[in-house]
């Protein structure tokens, strides 16, 4: 039976709430943006050593990897509405404190307030749109969910220059205040009241298992481009993590923090394994991007955010992918988005490529990092029922994590080694070439979601 165009189209209820919801969702991902950018000149104020500021980043994504498990069952349990309000404002003070802060240790202990608000925020968000849009809908509702994560890196780091350039330190915080009251004003006044919550149990063991375990084992990745992966301080929180991690699985509850009967369904399991390979190819390599102009282009920190704006365009340009993934099905969209990354990877794997090229490629790499992360959640989400999407919402976002995590961590390694016997350009374009690699690896599980035909069934 053919779609009509009502249920073609998302209404401008849904419209709405994205909006209402993208707002807020931009806070957290310009700050770790922004954060990454003034992480010298943090050091350089507050008079402390490089590893030790470090851990203003460190701290921030240890709590929010601790909180992302807790969202499914908080949703459940006290509405998406109400956590989602409780997530900005974690987020709002945190922020404020962070402004505040008079010394390294201060700032670190107030990072972990931000970082609480923000693993909240982003599967709370898919919860709500995913709950209000229909299943035939989910590729555009994610055009509209995933902009967030799109304008964040086109926009953090010039946001990020101009900050440290010419105002205080104290200011890359405090620029998320007028967005966080902003969100927190429309989410009170526009959002829909909760539904009448579940009365599950928190799953206390499995969070005594879970969020350590998260903890340990992005801790350990975090310390792989310093280390390697061979050293103890690298070794031990990771092991440890993937044994709790392990423990977990193996438990029988009624009530799991995280619902492992969500793998029974082929396209949700291939999604998040897609999403976990990912972070090695396409998202490890945004690790490198930056720095291949710094270090070996000679930019400063704010001409090599300007010379990114290119894959954020290719990025936008991408957003009818959503449309494309409600009528094909995510599997072509997926493998046509994984050769235009490799596509737009490829001239970053030669040395004296110009500038003018590097920036066209950009624009392609952006067009097929769209598309993936488009697909991709569509893949996850397509085949749920409604009561699974909160517990699917943490898991997405905990495979991206340790995805994003371990993807950085390899390749940080592989450009370190290269660093050592190469001249920076030589390095980066061997490296580059690693990440190309990846990103075709990641093709295998995109063969396993559904194709075709997927809206009719």
């Amino acid at each position: 039976m053919a779609t009509t165009p009502t249920t073609d189209r998302l209404d401008r209820a849904v419209l709405k709430l994205a909006a209402v919801l993208v707002l807020g969702a931009l806070a957290p991902l310009l700050d770790s943006t922004i954060v990454t950018v003034a992480i010298h000149t943090l050091g350089i104020e507050l008079h402390t050593s490089v590893a030790e500021v470090q851990w203003v980043s460190t701290a921030y994504l240890l709590a929010l990897a601790m909180a992302v498990p807790i969202t499914g069952w908080s949703a459940n349990r006290f509405g998406a509405k109400r956590m989602w309000i409780i997530a900005l404002a974690l987020f709002l003070i945190g922020s404020m404190l962070c402004g505040a802060a008079w010394n390294i240790g201060s700032l670190i202990v107030f990072r972990v307030i931000q970082g609480i608000g923000g693993g909240l925020m982003l599967p709370i968000l898919q919860t709500l749109l995913l709950r209000a849009a229909g299943r035939e809908r989910i590729g555009r509702l994610m055009a509209v969910v995933t902009l967030p994560a799109l304008i964040g890196p086109i926009l953090g780091p010039v946001i990020g220059g101009v900050l440290v350039g010419h105002l205080d330190w104290r200011w890359i915080f405090y620029v998320n205040v007028p967005i966080c009251i902003a969100a927190i004003i429309l989410a009170v006044r526009e959002l829909a009241p909760d539904p009448e919550p579940t009365a599950a149990a928190l799953d206390i063991p499995g969070l005594l298992l879970v969020s350590p375990a998260l903890a340990g084992i992005i801790y350990g990745l975090s310390q792989v481009g310093d280390h390697g992966f061979g050293d103890a301080r690298v070794l031990v929180p990771l092991v440890l993590g993937i044994a709790l991690l392990a423990v977990f699985a193996l438990r029988r509850t009624e009530e799991p923090l995280i619902d492992l009967a969500l793998f029974r369904t082929k396209s949700f399991t291939a999604s998040t394994a897609l999403l976990f390979l990912t972070g090695f190819g396409l998202y490890g390599a945004m690790l490198l991007l930056p720095l291949f102009y710094q270090q070996a282009r000679g930019e400063t920190v704010t001409a090599a955010g300007l010379l990114l704006v290119p894959q954020g365009i290719g990025s936008l340009i991408a957003r009818t992918a959503g449309g494309l993934t409600d009528r094909y099905g995510p599997r072509s969209v997926i493998l046509v988005g994984i050769v235009l990354t490799t596509l737009g990877t490829i001239p970053f794997a030669f040395t004296g490529t110009a500038y003018w090229l590097l920036a066209i490629a950009l624009v392609v790499r952006g067009a097929g990092l769209s598309a993936v992360m488009l697909a991709v959640m569509v893949g996850a989400f397509r085949d749920l029922e409604p009561a699974q999407i909160p517990h699917a919402s943490s898991t997405t976002r905990i495979m991206q994590q340790l995805g994003g995590a371990f993807g950085a961590a390899t390749l940080a390694v592989v450009l370190q080694n290269q660093l050592t016997g190469h001249a920076a350009p030589t390095a980066y374009a061997h490296s580059f070439a690693w990440a190309i690699g990846f990103t075709v690896i990641a093709a295998v599980p995109a063969l396993f979601l559904p194709g075709a035909g997927l809206l009719n069934k």
